[in-house]
């Protein structure tokens, strides 16, 4: 198994397409903060809760220079719909080859009801201003998960 990533490592670069046709390169947005994070499915429950916090809590994160990147294996398509079915606000990354989720050692083993399966491991990446993980978790929860991260980045709500 490969590593998983650790505060003041390198945040791997990539280049993702958004459901909205345009592309994302991560070392673009250089100089703010990024939350990178990454969710199994698009249009699951868990995965709807955690995308429709992030967009409820975009407001004061993007107040407080924070730009948010969702990323599934999803294809632009699936992202498009998601997009429109609930009305979210963040930018969804496409990432069908799982290149850039290997990068970032979200996809994997992981325990599913009580089974050993390989999918996407719920993570959550903050990205400092130099290019460097200033925090990494895995296995997050999808509910709660936005409101504990906006309390360990001093986020306070509106």
């Amino acid at each position: 198994m490969t590593t998983r990533l650790q505060p003041g490592d390198a945040a791997p670069d990539f280049t993702l397409p958004t459901d909205t046709g345009e592309t994302v390169t991560l070392s673009d947005l250089r100089g703010g903060r990024v939350i990178v994070y990454f969710y199994p499915t698009a249009m699951t429950p868990g995965c709807t809760t955690q995308a429709c916090d992030f967009s409820d809590s975009l407001d004061e994160l993007k107040a407080e220079g924070y730009t948010v990147l969702g990323i599934s294996k999803d294809t632009t398509e699936k992202l498009a719909k998601f997009r429109a079915k609930e009305n979210l606000t963040i930018t969804l990354l496409s990432d069908v080859d799982k290149d850039v989720l290997n990068a970032w050692v979200a996809f994997g083993e992981k325990k599913l009801y009580g089974k050993v399966v390989e999918g996407v491991i719920r993570s959550t990446f903050v990205v400092d201003p130099e290019g460097k993980i200033e925090l990494a978790q895995y296995n997050v929860k999808a509910t709660g998960h936005v409101a504990k991260l906006r309390r360990d980045l001093g986020v306070a709500a509106a």
